[in-house]
């Protein structure tokens, strides 16, 4: 537990950070201790959120004072959770999934394509190859509801957000900010470059897992044609 520290968010939550270097083995035991967490809750318990290098445990403080009267809700809290970092399971237990999301890129789906091209001195069929051809890791959710944090794309088509963002992005739009890649799960603001748009519904309210992705999770593109995108979109209406 050497590189791991402690840093208290308010009087309701605690931040874990797990190292600083960001990489699929340290992820994995993000993913590895939100799930034990979860699966063994203390009481108060409210959220166990991950993200990149860490991850932040939210509780109700009156519960566990109410357990524990003689010692801060922190206190508690802090000693809970080193208790399970120490009997922290090697691997995850719930298999991650690969999911293929197809995508049509350019045109009115992806406005940006060519501007990225251009800031490579690539054409766009070699952006969308790039693209195309990467597995990559869910590092989180977050930002909107359902929206994936991608790790695993090439820098060689990292590129910049726009320095203005638009203030309407439709749904299922997917772009490019920095060395990240990500879908727009909802209608939102956002100044990623976008490059394409998929049929498919990332975020649905009603369902009993709301997001179709989790962190932990792996995702691959599959370009279509438009005709191809519309017959998805009728099809997953």
């Amino acid at each position: 537990m050497d590189q791991i520290t402690f840093y208290p968010q308010g009087d309701k939550a605690i931040t874990i950070h797990f190292g600083q270097e960001l990489h699929k083995d340290l992820h994995q035991k993000i993913i590895a201790f939100t799930e034990f967490i979860e699966a063994n809750p203390f009481p108060g318990l409210l959220e166990v959120i991950p993200s990149f290098t860490s991850a932040t445990i939210s509780y109700e403080p009156t519960k566990i004072k109410m357990v524990t009267p003689k010692k801060t809700p922190y206190d508690v809290v802090l000693s809970i959770l080193k208790s399970r970092l120490t009997n922290l399971p090697v691997s995850i237990s719930h298999p991650s999934k690969t999911v293929t999301i197809p995508v049509c890129y350019g045109g009115d789906f992806g406005p940006d394509l060519q501007d990225v091209a251009d800031c490579h001195h690539l054409t766009q069929q070699q952006i969308i190859n790039i693209h195309a051809n990467q597995e990559y890791l869910v590092y989180m959710i977050g930002f909107a509801p359902g929206f994936p944090y991608l790790g695993g794309m090439s820098k060689e088509i990292a590129t910049p957000r726009k320095a203005t963002p638009r203030l309407k992005i439709p749904v299922g739009s997917v772009g490019i900010g920095g060395e990240q890649t990500g879908v727009y799960p909802i209608e939102s603001p956002g100044g990623w470059q976008l490059i394409g748009r998929t049929p498919i519904r990332l975020f649905r309210q009603d369902a009993k897992q709301p997001s179709l992705l989790r962190a932990g999770d792996f995702v691959r593109f599959q370009p279509i044609t438009p005709q191809q995108f519309e017959a998805l979109r009728i099809e997953k209406q």
